[in-house]
């Protein structure tokens, strides 16, 4: 045998020994369980529904195994990690409820048929949505985001102008009052007829509807923010010659902007229920037109493949905010807390 060969041993028993190398227990506990979901899904064969069995059984359990693979890969890796790979391993418990649930689910539909067909589709047969109707599916998330943002944006500016301006102005304040007591705890969803009826459009009334959902939050808290802030950091602006535009924009503002933050967290999160109740009632294309469509023509795969869509690009446009509040506002760090 070679030095080189003899060294073999020695380096691996170096790399184990290595300062902060460990395996990644949960990772290969993971792997396993997901290992178990591919192997069941493409040993045990489907129950038949109907004439034909469910589609994509094969790709499916070929991913679960892939899916192993790589988590076990990344329970063996070292302890220089790159950032995307820690967040990996900070999921590491999802991961393992996720295989559990994925394969309780296989089980009670496609191998047993315990849940009534098609009400309850297995999990492969979302494969089948994603491949087979992508462009009905993207068409639709495109409106959707496209109305989103038009009605969202322009709730938070007029609300974040109402708030300053009612939190800053006292005279303002006694008109706006009453009128937030009296809109605010109404449902927007409530004034859908009013508003496809005296709208030009669908669009236009699902904009103003969206809009109207931001613009409560975002006022009030704004207002909250404020009213709330410190009257000696006024007072010394003021003794260094500040006027009241400086006071408005470089005191009052800044100080207020966590409440802002919270505030715009949630009127997006009021303006994706009334997004999709005004796209189920009005608008021609959508995800919550999607979900109706599905479910008339009784595709309940497509609607649970467009719910996991929904779900995944509103819990993705909320990072999207905590990230930008927290470049924003980094010079205030923990002042609140969400």
């Amino acid at each position: 045998m070679s030095s080189a060969d003899a060294s073999l041993p020695a380096r691996g028993a170096a790399l184990s020994a290595a300062p902060g190398w460990r395996p990644w227990k949960t990772g290969v506990a993971a792997a396993a369980l997901w290992a178990g979901v591919g192997a069941l899904t493409l040993a045990w064969p489907n129950v038949e529904v109907g004439f034909s069995s469910w589609g994509y059984t094969r790709e499916f359990g070929v991913a679960a195994l892939v899916l192993a693979v790589l988590l076990l890969l990344l329970a063996a890796s070292g302890a220089e990690q790159p950032r995307a790979v820690r967040a990996v391993r900070r999921a590491g418990p999802w991961l393992l409820a996720l295989a559990i649930a994925v394969g309780a689910w296989e089980i009670a539909t496609a191998k047993l048929a315990w849940l009534p067909s098609p009400f309850f589709a297995p999990p492969q047969s979302l494969i089948e949505v994603y491949v087979t109707d992508y462009k009905r599916l993207a068409d639709s998330l495109l409106n959707s985001l496209w109305l989103l943002a038009n009605g969202f944006l322009l709730g938070a500016a007029a609300g974040f102008l109402t708030g300053v301006a009612i939190g800053w102005s006292r005279g303002l304040g006694y008109w706006v009052h009453p009128v937030l007591r009296f809109l605010g705890p109404v449902p927007s969803t409530a004034l859908l007829p009013m508003a496809f009826f005296f709208f030009p459009s669908s669009w236009s009334a699902a904009v103003f509807l969206i809009a109207l959902a931001t613009w409560f939050p975002v006022t009030v808290l704004t207002w909250s923010g404020v009213a709330g802030v410190n009257r000696a950091y006024y007072d010394v602006a003021r003794t260094m010659g500040a006027n009241e535009w400086f006071l408005v924009l470089r005191v009052a503002i800044p100080a207020a902007l966590p409440q802002v933050f919270v505030g715009l967290f949630m009127g997006l999160g009021a303006s994706f229920s009334v997004l999709v109740a005004a796209e189920m009632m009005g608008v021609k294309s959508g995800l919550g037109w999607y979900l109706s469509w599905a479910q008339g023509w009784a595709s309940y795969a497509n609607m649970y493949g467009a719910l996991i869509v929904m779900a995944l690009v509103f819990s993705g446009l909320i990072t999207l905010l905590f990230l930008g509040r927290d470049r924003l506002l980094a010079w205030q760090k923990g002042v609140v807390k969400w």
